[in-house]
């Protein structure tokens, strides 16, 4: 059997394990002081109705007619139960006088005065008249046994009540006492790459601040080493694009004044570089975008609009190949448009340049903002498949590319707090490639 896995359950366990095990052995000890104490009052009732009983039985025996019968028991009013039992004996034992049920066999011939135990019974002997006239009081032991019992019991029913409410107790205590430690957990469990921001540390127990204080500390440097490296990374692409602008310019213009079809041929492989070199550039800036946070917008959008505006606008560079359904509701979510537009486009062109030429692409967004970008093509093995969302990672295939279109759209999902699955072959078919996109739909009156 494992014991629980949480501080929270070690302490309430071993607190209440230890309390109960104090609890046990005070009940014992108080169990064994109890008895003991106990025995000293039976014993003090017990030599206390000796000495009560033999002067009236003296006075009784003197005072009898010679003719009375030697041995006689005492009249009880009423029946009740009789703890004490009691015989007067002369010098010879002869019984002269006892109690209406005491029984001859439980008393042992008297040996001296004080107490004496038997197999059944406590026996206390007194004498007077200089040893001629001798009392013994018995009591049985059972009784006693009872009576310690009954408190033993008594003492016990408690345990049982107090055990479950301590353990209650301290898993209560214990848990509000874990409260700080609790919520630096929550922070550090929603900390990601979109909120690197210091976690409250307030209330925590002394004994834990050197933890808050080291990962605090490391989130820091984290976040300043994203930050540089997602500053540097937009800062080279935009610092690229003017360049790259002008280079495309000029060779364009001397594609058209090159004086043979060499020139222009060799020119028009620059052409297709620099091209190449811009696209990867502004790859890039989206990139850092979508690794910068901020992707939520602070009031709903309309992704349906967003999503028939990128369509439309990439329609005329591809002509009909995109096969656009939409829900006839407007579809609001919490996510930046430009974020989403972005995400949409860039799963769009991965589809139109990796898919079947020859097959449409079908692009649908279900009412509860479900986003569902499907291509014609082999299957995709799934070892291959879980890496196509890392930068720069390309499946195989001929088609040109920077490798960074599903790292883009992967980057959005989490920062917008949205899923993305990549599945293959798509789904109803038996071939093709399927990117399902689900955003959270907010509900307007």
């Amino acid at each position: 059997m494992r014991g629980p896995t949480s501080l929270q359950g070690r302490l309430s366990l071993w607190l209440t394990l230890g309390a109960v095990l104090l609890w046990a052995v005070a009940a014992a000890w108080t169990a064994v002081h109890l008895r003991h104490e106990m025995d000293e009052v039976f014993d003090s009732a017990l030599e206390e109705a000796g000495q009560r009983l033999l002067p009236l039985a003296v006075r009784d025996i003197i005072g009898r007619e010679e003719d009375d019968s030697p041995d006689q028991g005492v009249a009880t009013l009423r029946e009740h139960d009789e703890y004490f039992t009691y015989v007067v004996r002369d010098a010879e034992g002869l019984v002269l006088l006892r109690s209406h049920r005491a029984d001859l066999g439980v008393f042992p011939p008297f040996s001296g005065m004080g107490f004496a135990d038997t197999a059944t019974h406590r026996v206390y002997s007194d004498a007077a008249l200089r040893g001629t006239i001798t009392i013994s009081v018995a009591e049985p032991l059972a009784h006693r046994w009872d009576v310690a019992r009954e408190a033993l019991i008594g003492l016990a029913l408690p345990l049982t009540l107090i055990v479950p409410a301590s353990l209650f107790g301290v898993w209560a205590a214990v848990r509000a006492a874990m409260a700080p430690i609790r919520r630096f957990r929550a922070g550090i469990e929603a900390r990601g790459g979109g909120d690197l921001s210091p976690i409250p540390a307030e209330g925590l127990p002394s004994e834990f601040q050197p933890n808050a204080r080291a990962v605090n500390l490391l989130l820091d440097r984290l976040r300043r080493a994203l930050e540089a490296e997602r500053s540097f990374t937009a800062n080279s692409a935009h610092e690229l694009r003017t360049p790259v602008a002008g280079a495309l310019a000029q060779v364009q213009r001397l594609i058209v004044e090159a004086p043979d079809e060499d020139t222009r041929s060799r020119a028009r492989q620059v052409e297709a570089a620099l091209q190449r070199l811009a696209r990867l550039s502004e790859k890039l800036m989206q990139l850092a975008r979508a690794e910068g946070g901020r992707l939520q917008a602070e009031t709903p959008v309309d992704i349906a609009g967003v999503l028939r505006m990128v369509v439309a606008d990439m329609g005329r560079e591809d002509g009909n190949r995109i096969e656009l359904a939409l829900p006839n509701v407007t579809i609001m979510a919490a996510i930046d448009p430009d974020a989403f537009a972005i995400l949409a486009r860039n799963l769009i062109e991965n589809a139109l340049r990796h898919g079947a030429q020859d097959a449409p692409v079908q692009v649908s967004l279900s009412a509860d903002g479900v986003l569902r970008v499907i291509n014609a093509g082999p299957i995709i093995p799934p070892e291959q498949l879980a890496r196509l969302s890392r930068p720069f990672e390309r499946g195989i295939t001929d088609a040109q590319g920077s490798g960074l279109g599903l790292a883009i759209v992967a980057a959005i999902a989490i920062g917008s707090g949205s899923r993305l699955e990549l599945i293959s072959p798509a789904t109803g078919r038996a071939d093709g490639f399927e990117a399902k996109f689900a955003t959270n739909r907010i509900e307007t009156r």
